[in-house]
């Protein structure tokens, strides 16, 4: 039988009967209606997973038993996902699926054609908080055991100044110079003796990042990537990169 999930933060785990936060607490004995004895999995978001047994459950508090926790691997290669914020609910999809997909760090984009603004930093921090709890949400749901980073939202232009230069680093496109992943990935090998470990992929609004946006991403080395020959939505381009890039890189069949 598949356990219930629940994320326990790591500072909680060495205390002698750690508790659920009161969302989750609520949810285990209000919602899920289970009490004292029954068992649950509890996860730090870090990559430690262990299964609990319930003490008391109340809507307030839930007290646990922790078992023996156990790692999990971290993944081969370390995928940033650079998405230009669209508007609606479809950056909520494409949170919910960059951590199904296996994306370790997600840039929420301010380019030069999105519609969706961010008055100041705070208003910056109050969305970055929002879009990490629908990341933890997903990673409880999925069985993901590493939740993804979820960082402040930022221009084009200055992701692209902070980004580490041996990323690799490449850009959705529909630019007649875009290449295949399968050859960007081969060159990769060849040039520098083995996969990538870290790859960062940006994907642009509704009307694509602007002409100043594409090339300043070309001076900081990005490589154009062809993504077929349709028109992709935002979201839609957005999955399509974490899947081909979870097939290439994780050995996802």
């Amino acid at each position: 039988m598949t356990l219930h999930r629940f994320h326990l933060s790591p500072e909680c785990w060495a205390s002698e009967r750690p508790e659920l936060s009161p969302a989750d607490a609520h949810h285990c004995a209000d919602v899920l209606r289970l009490g004292p004895g029954d068992r649950i999995e509890v996860f730090d978001g870090r990559g430690n997973v262990a299964g609990a047994e319930l003490l008391d459950a109340h809507r307030k508090h839930c007290t646990l038993k922790i078992g023996s926790p156990k790692a999990t691997p971290g993944p081969c290669c370390r995928i940033t996902l650079a998405q230009a914020v669209p508007k609606g609910k479809n950056m909520d999809l494409i949170l919910q699926k960059a951590a199904e997909l296996g994306a370790s760090v997600i840039v929420p984009l301010l380019s030069a054609r999105t519609v969706v603004k961010v008055a100041d930093s705070t208003e910056g921090e109050h969305k970055r908080e929002r879009w990490q709890q629908i990341v933890l949400e997903a990673c409880k749901q999925c069985g993901r055991n590493t939740v993804p980073q979820v960082e402040a939202p930022c221009t084009v232009e200055a992701f692209l100044q902070r980004r580490s230069p041996d990323d690799l680093l490449l850009l959705a496109s529909l630019q007649p110079d875009a290449r295949p992943l399968k050859e960007i990935l081969a060159a990769h090998v060849s040039s520098r003796g083995g996969p990538p470990a870290v790859v960062t992929v940006l994907v642009g609004p509704e009307g694509d990042f602007t002409p100043e946006e594409i090339a300043q991403a070309k001076e900081a080395g990005a490589l154009p990537l062809t993504l077929g020959p349709m028109i992709l939505r935002t979201e839609t381009a957005a999955l399509y990169c974490l899947s081909v890039l979870g097939h290439e890189l994780f050995g996802v069949a």
